[in-house]
């Protein structure tokens, strides 16, 4: 019986890169299988769609809600009838030969429900190469499993590569409220319901971060608002090295107003930003390059914007805590 995969690249923009993800992808596809290559795209106006176009086979689906959430869903709505397998990539991401084929051993080999995969960031511009640098370092992401990670294993979560369609739609899909973090989010209702996530740490893609501090803000304030919900929505989800980065703004911020009382309290801010400073010399000497004293500063970007991001979750949106039989808002169709 042959089976099917649906691999669907949600775009918006991404003239310069969707060439290349399309030609990474489509080679050494896995045998006896047949594979449906979906764009879904929110509304480029850089000829993104017109690339696409070009493409033999590929098809181009026009997303009006533009985010990536809404674009997964309607791909599966609407081309994943009979899909077995559901993969999920990234038009800014880069893919080695055989992506596909490897993630579809690894669903089979696992046993495992879906598949996530490491992220190995890298840079081309200074600002991208110190983010990237620091990244995947604890003090910038806490020792993710899934940023530069080299173990495989069970995990909670991690990026998100592919799907037992079967358990992406008892799931309900992702939930198209969430501009951000909604993997997560997805991530514990799958294991809410008995599925299984594997992080395969052999099969790894290349992530370029935001080339600015301003769009590293935005990007980060983004993630940490999107946790505050999915902490909400599913409680106990939080782990440590998460709930460190509010705590810590929390403390700091105190620090700075009690400061003229206690000026005691300030060995605590200063204490990090000497820590950013040991971490950006160190990145510098490692790597060989001046750029890597970069790395505190991006370091405090993300720390600030995901804690700022988080706490402004948590005063402005209202959440309702998930139960099994519960509606995924925007995935109608899919269960």
């Amino acid at each position: 019986m042959t089976r099917s995969i649906l691999v669907v690249i949600p775009t918006l923009n991404e003239a310069r890169t969707i060439d290349g993800v399309l030609s990474a992808l489509s080679k050494d596809l896995p045998a006896g299988c047949t594979t449906t290559f979906v764009v879904a795209d929110g509304g480029s106006t850089d000829g993104t769609a017109e690339r696409v176009s070009s493409w033999p086979g590929v098809q181009l689906l026009r997303n009006p809600r533009r985010i990536q959430s809404a674009a997964v869903n309607l791909a599966a709505r609407t081309h994943g009838g009979d899909a077995d397998v559901l993969i999920r990539c990234d038009a800014h991401a880069v893919y080695p030969p055989g992506f596909v084929r490897q993630l579809v051993e690894s669903l089979d080999r696992n046993g495992a429900d879906a598949v996530v995969v490491p992220m190995d960031s890298v840079g081309h511009s200074c600002l991208q190469k110190a983010t990237a640098w620091v990244s995947d370092t604890p003090v910038g992401s806490g020792g993710s499993a899934h940023r530069g990670g080299r173990r495989s294993g069970f995990v909670d979560h991690g990026h998100h590569a592919a799907f037992r369609m079967a358990s992406f739609r008892r799931a309900g899909g992702y939930d198209e409220t969430f501009t951000h973090n909604e993997d997560a989010e997805l991530d514990c209702r799958q294991r809410a319901l008995g599925s299984k996530v594997w992080l395969d740490a052999d099969i790894r893609l290349e992530y370029h971060p935001r080339d600015t501090f301003t769009g590293l803000w935005k990007q980060y304030r983004g993630y940490g608002r999107g946790r505050s919900r999915t902490v909400r929505r599913h409680p106990g989800s939080m782990r440590a090295r998460q709930l460190a980065v509010p705590v810590h703004l929390a403390l700091s911020a105190a620090a700075l107003v009690l400061a003229a009382w206690a000026p005691w309290l300030l060995v605590w801010p200063a204490a990090y930003l000497a820590a950013l400073a040991a971490v950006s010399v160190a990145l510098a000497v490692k790597h060989r390059s001046a750029c890597g004293l970069l790395g505190g500063p991006a370091a405090f970007v993300m720390h600030t914007a995901w804690a700022m991001g988080f706490f402004g979750g948590l005063l402005s949106l209202r959440e309702t805590p998930w139960r099994p039989g519960m509606a995924t808002p925007g995935a109608e169709g899919l269960a």
